[in-house]
């Protein structure tokens, strides 16, 4: 297993669908080793989530949407928050993905809670941001705030991801 550098990221995005595909500026958001994304939509949840064995009983909380300002800006208090990102993700048979916060955040005492992006799976991903900074965050739309990290397998996977999130949010 080895992260794939910017160079075999950008090869990658020659392929239909591209490895990353809506990202806004290829340039910036492609790093020596990762892609950042970026944020398109913010909600508060609302209830309890809960996980099994076997998934029957799987529940995601409610969400409900914040609005960006006039400006482009939303204020979010300490909490826990989930972000919808702009990109969608495409992610081969032979490689995989998981995603760290950029720096900034953690300077600014945020963090988000990510997971892993397995071989196949396609969609317009979410995360979790945790402000823990007692005076808040100020969040700009389309804000880069977490690098996703590929690596290729060693092999390619006999069954690629399947699952309920796959084509997540793609109908927004």
């Amino acid at each position: 297993m080895s992260f794939l550098s910017d160079i075999e990221i950008r090869e990658l995005m020659k392929n239909d669908p591209p490895l990353v595909g809506n990202y806004t500026d290829l340039n910036l958001q492609v790093q020596p080793n990762g892609f950042e994304m970026t944020v398109r939509e913010v909600y508060e949840l609302s209830g309890a989530g809960a996980v099994d064995f076997d998934n029957r009983k799987r529940k995601t909380p409610d969400k409900n949407a914040l609005a960006f300002g006039n400006d482009g800006w939303i204020h979010l208090g300490p909490g826990i928050y989930s972000i919808v990102l702009n990109e969608v993700v495409n992610i081969p048979g032979d490689v995989a993905a998981i995603a760290l916060h950029r720096s900034s955040l953690i300077r600014s005492g945020v963090t988000l809670g990510t997971a892993v992006w397995d071989a196949g799976y396609r969609g317009r991903s979410e995360c979790l941001m945790v402000v823990h900074n007692p005076a808040g965050f100020d969040l700009q739309k389309n804000a880069r705030v977490m690098q996703l990290l590929f690596y290729k397998l060693g092999t390619g996977v006999e069954n690629l991801y399947n699952g309920v999130y796959q084509n997540e949010n793609l109908k927004k």
